[in-house]
Formats: C-alpha cells, sequence, structure tokens
C-alpha cells in the first residue's frame, strides 16, 4: 500500500490501524535542536483524543505518546524520529456483525477491491485514528515555526446550517479553546452542542466547516507550478477522512465576484514597513507563493457515514442486506477535527520553509 508519506523536505510517513496494537509516524527531515518532550507532543493529542466531552465517541483512550528515536536529551537530533502510540480501549466485537457488509459512504468496498483483503474492525486503515499520528507529526514542526513567530490556528466556523460570526483575523486560541466544539462565537457554540446532542439522539450525524488561519509567514514562501502552497494545502486536507472541500480565501464566493472587486490592492504600510494588500481575497498566496498576508482556508466535512440508523447495502457476495451500526462513534468530528487541521497546515508550512534552503 502506497500514499503513507507526505511532504518532502519534512516527511511524515504514518501506520498503523484502528484496531491494531499502535499507531506510528516516522518524521524524516526534522532539524536538530529543536526542544521536543513526550509531554510537547501529549498536549496536542489530548485536544485530538476520543472521550474529551460529551460531544465526542465515549472510546477512552489515553493516546500516550511515546518517543522512540531521534531525540537526546530533550532535542532533537535532525536524525528520523518515530513516535508510537499502542491502542488500548478498543472493542473489536463491535464489528463482528459488520465483516461481510459494504457500509454506505465507508472505504468498505473500496478498500477490498483495491486490495483484495480489508481490515473491518474500525475501518483498519481507513479510520481517523490514524490522524493521531499527524498530530504527533506536526508538534516539532510547530514549535520550530513558533521561532520565526508563525502561527497557524483552526476553528469549527459552521455546524450543518448553524455559521459562527468571528473574525478571522484576530481571533484567538483561547477563545476557540473556550468551548467543547471549538467555535469562538460563544452564543452560536452553544446552538451548535445542542444539534450534536440532538442528532445523536436521534441515531443520525452531522457535518459542518472548519475555518484555518495561518499568521506571519513572510512573503516568498511556496513553489510554482505543482508545488504551489494552495496546492500543497488542498491536498493536506483532502487527505483527512470526511473530508469533501476545500477553499483558499475568498473561494467559491469569488464566482459571484468581478474582477474589480476581488482584486487586492497592494500599498507600503508604514508603520511595519512592509507591502500588504488591502483585501485578502487571494487568501494570502497568489502564484503559488506567499504575499505576507494572512493564509486563511475553509476546509468543509461531511456527516459522519456511521449512524445509528437502519440502512441498506450489500454483502461481499452481492446479497442485499439491512443492517444497524453499533459500537463508539463520533456522530460530529469538527471538534476533534480543529487540531488534525492545524496539524496537517503545519506539515505543509513546515516543508514549504524547509525547501528554501534547498
Amino acid at each position: 500500500m502506497a500514499g503513507n508519506s507526505f511532504g518532502k523536505n519534512y516527511c511524515v510517513t504514518t501506520c498503523g490501524e484502528s484496531h491494531g496494537p499502535a499507531i506510528a509516524t516516522i518524521i524524516d527531515g526534522c532539524p536538530a535542536g529543536i526542544e521536543l518532550t513526550e509531554s510537547d507532543i501529549q498536549a496536542e493529542l489530548d485536544r485530538r483524543k476520543p472521550g474529551q466531552s460529551d460531544l465526542t465517541s465515549p472510546r477512552q483512550e489515553d493516546d500516550k505518546v511515546e518517543i522512540m528515536s531521534g531525540v537526546f536529551e530533550g532535542k532533537t537530533l535532525g536524525t528520523p524520529i518515530l513516535l508510537l502510540v499502542k491502542n488500548k480501549n478498543f472493542n473489536s466485537a463491535d464489528y463482528s456483525n459488520l465483516k461481510d457488509i459494504y457500509r454506505p459512504s465507508h472505504a468498505d468496498y473500496t478498500y477490498e477491491k483495491r486490495y483484495g483483503i480489508r481490515d473491518y474492525r474500525g475501518g483498519g486503515r481507513a479510520s481517523a485514528r490514524e490522524t493521531i499520528a499527524r498530530v504527533a507529526a506536526a508538534v516539532p514542526a510547530k514549535k520550530y515555526l513558533q521561532r520565526q513567530n508563525i502561527e497557524i490556528l483552526a476553528y469549527v466556523e459552521s455546524v450543518k446550517d448553524i455559521v459562527a460570526n468571528v473574525d478571522i483575523d484576530s481571533v484567538t486560541r483561547e477563545e476557540i479553546e473556550a468551548n467543547a466544539i471549538r467555535c469562538p462565537d460563544q452564543n452560536v457554540a452553544k446552538k451548535m452542542e445542542e444539534l450534536i446532542k440532538s442528532t445523536r439522539q436521534a441515531g443520525d450525524s452531522v457535518g459542518g466547516v472548519i475555518c484555518g488561519v495561518i499568521r506571519n509567514v513572510p512573503a516568498g514562501v511556496g513553489n510554482p507550478v505543482f508545488d504551489k502552497i494552495n496546492a500543497d494545502l488542498a491536498k493536506a486536507m483532502f487527505s483527512i477522512n470526511a473530508v469533501k472541500g476545500f477553499e483558499i480565501g475568498s473561494g467559491f464566493v469569488s464566482t459571484r465576484m468581478l474582477g474589480s472587486e476581488h482584486n487586492d490592492p497592494f500599498y507600503f504600510d508604514e508603520e511595519e514597513q512592509k507591502v500588504k494588500t488591502r483585501r485578502n481575497n487571494s487568501g494570502g498566496i497568489q502564484g503559488g507563493i506567499t504575499n505576507g498576508m494572512p493564509i486563511t482556508f475553509r476546509v468543509a466535512f461531511k456527516p459522519v457515514p456511521t449512524i445509528f440508523k437502519e440502512q441498506n447495502s450489500l454483502t461481499n457476495k452481492g446479497e442485499s442486506v439491512e443492517f444497524k451500526c453499533s459500537g463508539r462513534h463520533d456522530n460530529c468530528v469538527l471538534a476533534r477535527a480543529v487540531p488534525i487541521v492545524e496539524a496537517m497546515a503545519t506539515i505543509v508550512i513546515m516543508d514549504q520553509i524547509l525547501s528554501l534552503n534547498k
């Protein structure tokens, strides 16, 4: 199975299945001298792990990370870093009645067609549990980028048709982390949480949009044609489970604008002594290269396909079947996806920053 590595200069390779012994990641290309401890990584994994609130899966996993290589006396060596998280609280019996069924909108059918075999326990490699490795792998990159004052934030902008009103230029991590859904609009967040809970009680699921902002990336980061920074961000976000859409800056709204409305005029900011734009419809990227303005993007997440309603499908023998899922599942992935979106954006920026030295 190819396709388990991401990045060229900061290369992240992940492995492991949802109900296997462990999830692991190898980071190749991490610079030496970055202060890194297991507690640094654990803080980010705790934001992603299940069971952190009544909005998430009740599966109780400590997600304790172990640094197996690449770090000595609290600093990265510049050699490959191996990070390991053991799976503990899994119940494969929840999936025994589904082993021969192709669940609607899951990867059951496609994985079996591609490889002739699949791990039906929790989705195996297709499970979102794989994203533990991504969140862990982004921590050294995050610490490196912080040295350059680069900040990467994501938050829940909408759940179904409930939309928050957030100033993307001033939003803070404190505002984002002030509630379980990770929406900085505190009043709207309550409505989102109520919708998620009522949807779960009905045995159904719900999706929404996560908004991201990357601040203080200098102008001139990125590469032309196939390695555009926006192209890398798009691939990174679409690699996350349940993602169905991605846009940079004004995105699809730009199709309803005139060029005179959409263009971002340049000017020189005397106070900051640098070139800026008066608008940011470009989302901080032009020609695949940063222009120094904040990079802004949105990621659309579909409703979780695992629902607790009777559904119709086929078995692997082509027989019609009616079934109902059981087990412990998120009915909305958005709250736990926020640190995953941040992690993938971090890996992209790190990879592109390191390319400047090539």
